[in-house]
C-alpha cells in the first residue's frame, strides 16, 4: 500500500517523456503534449585535446560542413544508434532540458523508440546514455511497435497488421499481431543513403559538388520515388562547386532527376519489405494484402513512394497520417496507455 502511494506520488512530481532519437532528427513529446523536434547534431569545439560543446540541434546543423579548423559538427547516432556515447549523451542531456524545462522535484519517466534489430551492446549504450543525462528511468520499445501504434494500426487484435518506419539512418519493417511482433527486420537504409545518392548522381551528371544539407533540401523540396505520366516535373535550382575548375556553379536540377538518384536505396527497402512478407503465415499475409501496409517516418513524405512500391510489390501501400510523428506518438501512448494496449511484455 505505502508502496504504492510512494509510486503515484513519484510519477505525479515528475514529467513524463517519449523520444524517437533518430539519425538525423530527434524528437520528444511530453506528457502534457510539448514537443521538441531537433535534428540529431551536434557542434564540438577542440582544444589541447579538451572537447567543448557549442550548440545541439538546429544551431548545430547550419555548421554542417562550414565549421573552422578545430570545430566540427557531428551526428552521434548512426543507423539508429549510439556511435559517440559521450556526445549522445550531451545531446539527449540538452534536448531533455528544452522538454523538461519547468522540471519537476523528480528527475523523468523515458520511453525511447530503438531499432527492431538493435543488439543487446546498442540497447544498453541508449539506456545508460538517457540515464546519464537525467532520466529516472528508461524504457526502451522498437520502433516499429511504436510507429504502428502511432499510426493508429490494430496491432492489439488477432489480425496481421504491418508498417514500414523509413528513417534517416534505418527502415524499419515489422509483421504485428495479437500485441506483439511476429516477424521484423531493420534495414540500414533510410533518408541519409538517397541524401548521399543524390549528392552522387549531381556529381556524375552536372559535374558539381554539393554537401548534405543540399541533398536534402533536394529530397524535400522536389523529391520524388516516381513520376507518373502527366505529372509535373518540378525544377529547383542549386549551388555548388565545378569538380573542374572549382568556381561556384549554378544548376536547375529536377524532380525526374531525384527519381533517377534515388531509385537503387528504393529498390533496396523493396527487397526487405519482399523478404519479410515471404517469412509470413499465409493468414497474415492475406490480412495484410487486404488492408495493405502502413508507410510511417521522414521517408513516408516523399511524393509518390506509395506508387512506387506498389507498382514494384503489387501490393497497397498508404502513409500514415503525421507520418514523421508516428514513433514518438506511439511510443507516448505506450508509457501512458499500456494495460489497454495488450502489449507482449517484451515491449
Amino acid at each position: 500500500m505505502i508502496r504504492k502511494f510512494f509510486s503515484k506520488f513519484i510519477n505525479k512530481m515528475s514529467k513524463s517523456l517519449a523520444i524517437d532519437l533518430g539519425t538525423a532528427n530527434t524528437l520528444i513529446l511530453t506528457h502534457d503534449g510539448k514537443l521538441i523536434n531537433e535534428p540529431s547534431v551536434v557542434a564540438i569545439q577542440e582544444n589541447n585535446g579538451s572537447k567543448k560543446v557549442l550548440c545541439v540541434g538546429s544551431e548545430a546543423k547550419k555548421m554542417l560542413g562550414r565549421t573552422p579548423e578545430n570545430t566540427y559538427a557531428i551526428r552521434p547516432m548512426r543507423d539508429g544508434v549510439i556511435s559517440d556515447f559521450i556526445i549522445a549523451e550531451e545531446m539527449i542531456k540538452h534536448f531533455m532540458r528544452l522538454a523538461n524545462s519547468d522540471k519537476g522535484l523528480i528527475n523523468p519517466k523515458v520511453i525511447i523508440g530503438v531499432p527492431a534489430g538493435a543488439t543487446i551492446v546498442e540497447r544498453r549504450a541508449i539506456q545508460d546514455a538517457a540515464k546519464s543525462a537525467g532520466a529516472r528511468y528508461v524504457q526502451l520499445v522498437k520502433e516499429p511497435m511504436a510507429a504502428a501504434i502511432g499510426a493508429g494500426l490494430p496491432v492489439s487484435d488477432p489480425m496481421g497488421s504491418m508498417v514500414v518506419d523509413i528513417g534517416g539512418g534505418t527502415t524499419e519493417i515489422a509483421i504485428l499481431s495479437l500485441g506483439g511482433i511476429v516477424i521484423a527486420e531493420s534495414c540500414r537504409v533510410g533518408g541519409d543513403r538517397m541524401d548521399s545518392a543524390i549528392a552522387e548522381y549531381v556529381k556524375n551528371e552536372f559535374q558539381i559538388s554539393i554537401g548534405e544539407s543540399t541533398a536534402e533540401l533536394i529530397k524535400t523540396r522536389i523529391g520524388a520515388a516516381t513520376l507518373p505520366p502527366g505529372a509535373e516535373d518540378k525544377s529547383f535550382i542549386i549551388n555548388g562547386f565545378d569538380r573542374v575548375s572549382g568556381a561556384p556553379k549554378r544548376i536547375e536540377i529536377k524532380s525526374s532527376d531525384v527519381v533517377k538518384s534515388i531509385e537503387t536505396p528504393l529498390i533496396e527497402i523493396c527487397s526487405r519489405i519482399k523478404a519479410v512478407l515471404d517469412q509470413a503465415p499465409p493468414e497474415l499475409a492475406s490480412d495484410i494484402a487486404e488492408s495493405g501496409i502502413c508507410l510511417s517516418g521522414g521517408g513516408a513524405l516523399i511524393k509518390n513512394i506509395d506508387v512506387f512500391f506498389n507498382s514494384r510489390l503489387g501490393l497497397k501501400f498508404f502513409p500514415a497520417d503525421d507520418a514523421l510523428m508516428c514513433v514518438v506518438k506511439g511510443a507516448a501512448k505506450i508509457l501512458y496507455e499500456m494495460d489497454d494496449l495488450k502489449l507482449e511484455s517484451e515491449q
